[in-house]
């Protein structure tokens, strides 16, 4: 690396550091309100035996002798207590003390028990209990939340609550899932009592809200929910034929002699969106305020979680700079010096049939992902271990089934470049070990050296922000965050077949693909970026244009297929851009793909679910 290159990467490594750090103050002054609500990472001990994790949000003025409503909120499948990010800040903010669990099987708490889902309502009932016997808790005020299996949860939790000595739920309001509308045979009933509940039922959800003929056909989508009799029947206290009634509007009546409400809220929103919607989380505040009255009242359209997801947004930003500014830096020590080149290697001339392969392997790849990708979807012996079904070593589902995809994509990769090579290549002066694809053992694991500490250095970012700021780096469903060292244990699973991938993806990208389109070579690194995501980009457009103009998701390809995308679709973009561009100063394809995989991989494994059997 040139002098004047090397300085302006230490520009780039503390802009990083600046960017982690801002990152780090804003969020933490977002969520405490400026440091007048406290926050405490818990995990303990309950009595249904495991171990629950969760955030609490615990409002300063609030004390025994000025107790608050509590309410616990929960994420659905597949994420983790800081994905409530929304609801925890405006709630707490208004007053209420807040509790964002881990269910059991996500995050920090302990594996899910695959033959026993129900057990302490997934861990929302167990921390129901937790917070009842808070002092600074009003006890007739506790309330629950959920999104998507966080509502099931809340769902799991009321017969629970019913059996109880001491009933400890006052209102449930569940997110992007299904009420309880019958009883065991099939009638109309009211299951939830004399509590205050709610549904978001969104227009465009890829999994609830739709009634079924007794064949078990589709005869109503989601943005006719509110007309069905299942939502009816909810709205009327259990009572099938009664008034007709609309969304939006709170429905009171008596219970047992005692006040309470129904409410449907209706947006126009997937089920993914339901996390960062400001029309939900508006909704969310409502409902409490309605059931509890907000301690500290505040418009619901009065809303900051926003502000934290740009600082957290801003934490990714700061954590990939990181990667890559790091790793450059650490070619001008002493221990790693040997894998830095003077000058990037020289760019291959372009020709017309050149490019000619060039577009024809990055058409063909694509369409092998996106082909793929359909595929798997529709193989029954995958859909069991994705969706934790089938007892195997791959205890998290949904990363295999990407894992596996990455792997497929490697093979195919691989054939795509032995093809252009003895076709093509070979013939017009291509040189493998001149482009780095053989550079020697020593070399090779020098490299994997290299890509140990920058993985290692970057991760101990995220933990110093969560010890000291109790945030983390996220935006939607993406998200780098602290986690136990379990989690590494679980990543050995499924690292080779991202580091087939990746390593695959380096080589594609530097040794055989790497010149300049209009003279430029981040035009070249733009297309390949562009090409390597398409397929993904392609489906998630089809699958949603074809939600919106027909109520229904794509017939075949389940709704959760695409919702996996979202984040696919950036890191393929991003992971090509920092192989890249590693390469220019290494000359070494593997660094960057022994980097991408192990970051990708701990990503991954660490905001899922976990199962046991």
């Amino acid at each position: 690396m040139k002098p004047a290159l090397y300085k302006k990467n230490k520009f780039w490594l503390a802009l990083s550091l600046v960017l982690v750090l801002l990152s780090a103050v804003g969020a933490s002054l977002v969520q405490t309100s400026a440091y007048t609500i406290t926050v405490k990472d818990m995990s303990w001990e309950t009595s249904t035996g495991e171990s629950l994790s969760a955030l609490l949000y615990k409002p300063n003025g609030v004390s025994a002798d000025n107790p608050a409503p509590a309410i616990i909120v929960s994420h659905g499948w597949w994420n983790n207590k800081e994905m409530q990010d929304a609801n925890f800040v405006e709630l707490a903010r208004r007053g209420y003390v807040v509790v964002s669990i881990d269910m059991y099987g996500h995050g920090d708490s302990d594996y899910l028990v695959n033959s026993d889902i129900t057990a302490g309502g997934t861990g929302m009932y167990d921390a129901v209990k937790l917070v009842a016997n808070l002092p600074y808790v009003e006890q007739d005020k506790i309330g629950v939340s959920g999104h998507s299996n966080g509502a099931r949860a809340a769902n799991f939790s009321i017969p629970l609550d019913d059996a109880a000595d001491k009933p400890l739920i006052a209102a449930v309001l569940l997110v992007d899932n299904d009420g309880v509308y019958t009883d065991a045979d099939g009638a109309y009933t009211n299951v939830y009592g004399t509590r205050d509940v709610g549904i978001v039922a969104d227009q465009y959800d890829e999994f609830f809200f739709r009634s079924y003929s007794p064949e078990g056909a589709v005869l109503t989508p989601p943005r006719e929910y509110i007309d069905t009799p299942n939502a009816q029947s909810f709205l009327n206290f259990g009572a099938e034929g009664t008034e007709t009634r609309e969304a939006g509007t709170f429905y009171d009546d008596k219970v047992d002699g005692k006040d309470a409400f129904r409410v449907v809220y209706t947006p126009a929103e997937t089920h993914p969106w339901g996390t960062i919607s400001k029309t939900t989380v508006a909704s969310q505040i409502e409902f409490f305020n309605e059931a509890f009255g907000a301690p500290n009242p505040i418009a619901s359209g009065s809303q900051i979680w926003q502000v934290k997801e740009a600082f957290t947004t801003l934490g990714i930003i700061g954590f990939w700079i990181f990667v890559l500014a790091f790793a450059r830096a650490m070619l001008h020590t002493r221990a790693f010096a040997g894998l830095r080149i003077a000058e990037p290697r020289a760019i291959v001339a372009n020709t017309r049939k050149g490019l000619t392969w060039f577009w024809g392997g990055l058409v063909v790849l694509a369409f092998i992902s996106g082909a793929s990708w359909v595929l798997m979807s529709q193989t029954p012996w995958i859909q069991g271990i994705a969706f934790n079904a089938t007892p195997t070593i791959f205890t998290q589902g949904a990363v295999f089934f990407v894992a596996l995809w990455a792997l497929i994509n490697a093979v195919a990769v691989a054939i795509v470049l032995a093809v252009s090579y003895f076709a093509y290549g070979r013939k017009n002066g291509m040189d493998l070990r001149a482009a780095g694809l053989l550079p020697g053992w020593r070399t090779f694991f020098h490299g994997i050296g290299l890509a140990a500490v920058v993985v290692a250095a970057s991760f101990s970012l995220v933990f110093i922000v969560d010890y000291f700021f109790k945030t983390d780096f996220r935006f939607w469903v993406i998200a780098i965050k602290a986690f136990g060292p379990d989690k590494l244990w679980i990543a050995l699973l499924y690292v080779p077949f991202f580091l087939a991938y990746f390593v695959a993806s380096s080589v594609a990208v530097n040794v055989f693909n790497r010149f300049t389109i209009r003279g430029k070579e981040w035009g070249n690194t733009a297309a390949i970026a562009l090409f390597t995501a398409l397929a993904a980009i392609v489906l998630v457009i089809v699958q949603y244009m074809t939600f919106f103009i027909t109520g229904q998701t794509i017939p075949g390809f389940g709704g959760i297929f695409s919702i996996w995308l979202f984040p696919v679709i950036l890191i393929l973009i991003l992971t090509v851009v920092i192989s890249r561009k590693l390469y220019r100063v290494t000359g070494n394809p593997y660094i960057a793909g022994f980097i991408n995989a192990a970051i990708v991989t701990i990503i991954s494994v660490t905001n899922t679910l976990t199962v046991t059997y």
